[in-house]
């Protein structure tokens, strides 16, 4: 059976377009890795067990774990308000800036609109740095009101870790996590990358190698670990025990904080840094993460003492990371995963002229129009340096039920759910991608 997933591994790149990939699970103590296609198309240098990928969002929990042992330590509680830990922290809303806590931090609850991707220098300055650009950040609902994925809410920790640790963050990510673990294929910065063999991410109909390898350093605790998928699954472990967290860490962890609005993707309520997710009734911990051309996903099932780890470099590698782990899932522990939200059989009829409008977050503008009993989604990226590897999206959603539309780009063959919704004081919201995005025209 262990040879049977190394070859569907390869099976599943080709059908997917996806250059390279590799793949490791623990299942009750046994461990297997496996690795297809290649690192760089350019290059044809092929793809290892060993080869290194940019895990993306996954970082958020490495993150999340370096916060929880400093609350361990007392240093911190998750409730602890983020100006005590940081006094120069500030953004534009003053009753968020002194009342904002590391826990709506970690849940995504802050309200904060920050995808703030910012280059603030490559010195050991530059979470402090990116802090003080947060400043400028305004919010896209009141604290607390809703969950919209906050990007910027990761640099302000690892600026915690940094200010509690005395040391920079890849530095204190080393001494809390990476050498604790024994982890010997787990990097943070390009030139540590280029020791090992390192996958370059993949864009665009050709599937071609990017022109840009990775984002800027400050994004480092939101997204810029790299490392092998047998250490991501060696870091998942560490949460099933208590080699690295206390049980009753570990168990906060796991604890639902907030219920998502759009429980049709990624799961049905966030955690501290996890996603969670229940499948077949089994509590199920989780977190995909996405970099320019590169995705990684990490799961743990821990009433089924199973652990995998996946990362990819292009092509239609979110539909591939679906169809795998339903196989291994159903395989290994015989659990359904959740079902991709499709279209139904039958058309739903909605009043689609009450969600047309522009919906509008930092850097990302959607434009919903009508298009005959469903409805047109064009979604535009205008984040300074990326804009270029982000081409519009265009697509037409169809209607589920009154609230929820489902979408997907031409020749993608993954859904994309997007939930209408609003809050008590009036204001209408679109969420996917995890983000709450609001109306203003």
């Amino acid at each position: 059976m262990t040879d049977t997933w190394g070859r569907r591994l390869n099976e599943l790149i080709t059908e997917y377009g996806v250059p390279g990939a590799t793949l490791a699970y623990s299942h009750r103590g046994e461990r297997h890795e496996f690795a297809a296609g290649v690192l760089h198309r350019g290059t044809g240098v092929e793809a290892t067990p060993d080869s290194l990928f940019q895990i993306g969002s996954v970082t958020k929990i490495w993150t999340t774990t370096q916060i929880m042992l400093l609350a361990e330590r007392g240093l911190l509680t998750i409730d602890t308000p983020v100006r005590e830990l940081l006094p120069e922290f500030r953004v534009a809303d003053p009753h968020v800036t002194r009342s904002v806590t590391v826990r709506h931090l970690l849940t995504h609850t802050s309200g904060i609109d920050g995808d703030l991707f910012l280059d603030t220098g490559r010195g050991d300055d530059t979470l402090e740095k990116y802090v003080a650009a947060c400043a400028e950040l305004t919010q896209l609902h009141p604290m607390g009101a809703t969950q919209s994925y906050v990007n910027a809410a990761f640099p302000i920790l690892g600026r915690i870790v940094e200010r509690l640790t005395g040391q920079v963050w890849d530095a204190a990510l080393r001494t809390q996590i990476i050498e604790p673990l024994g982890l010997r294929h787990t990097v943070t910065l390009p030139e540590e990358a280029l020791l090992y063999r390192t996958a370059v991410g993949h864009l665009g109909k050709e599937t071609a190698p990017t022109p840009k390898w990775g984002l800027m350093r400050p994004i480092g605790p939101a997204g810029l670990i790299c490392a092998s998928a047998a250490d991501v699954v060696t870091f998942g472990l560490a949460h099933l025990g208590t080699e690295l967290l206390s049980a009753r860490s570990a168990a906060e962890m796991r604890r639902p904080q907030v219920e998502l609005p759009n429980r049709h993707s990624l799961g049905s309520h966030w955690g501290l840094g996890w996603i969670l997710d229940w499948w077949d009734g089994l509590p199920i911990l989780w977190h995909s993460g996405s970099t320019i051309g590169q995705q990684s996903a990490l799961w743990v099932v821990p009433d089924r003492d199973l652990v995998i780890a996946l990362c990819t470099n292009g092509g239609h590698d979110g539909a591939l990371r679906q169809r795998l782990i339903e196989e291994m899932a159903g395989e290994l522990v015989r659990l359904t995963p959740r079902p991709t939200l499709r279209p139904p059989d039958s058309p739903v009829y909605v009043d689609v002229e009450r969600y047309a409008g522009v919906y509008d977050r930092r850097h990302v503008r959607t434009e919903i129009t009508t298009k005959g009993t469903g409805l047109h989604a064009r979604v535009e990226v205008t984040t300074p340096g990326l804009t270029e590897l982000s081409p519009p999206l265009e697509l037409d959603l169809i209607p589920v039920d009154e609230t929820t539309f489902v979408g997907r780009a031409e020749g993608d063959p993954s859904w994309i759910p997007f939930v209408f919704y609003d809050l008590p004081d009036g204001t209408s919201y679109v969420h996917y991608s995890a983000r709450a995005n609001p109306r203003v025209a």
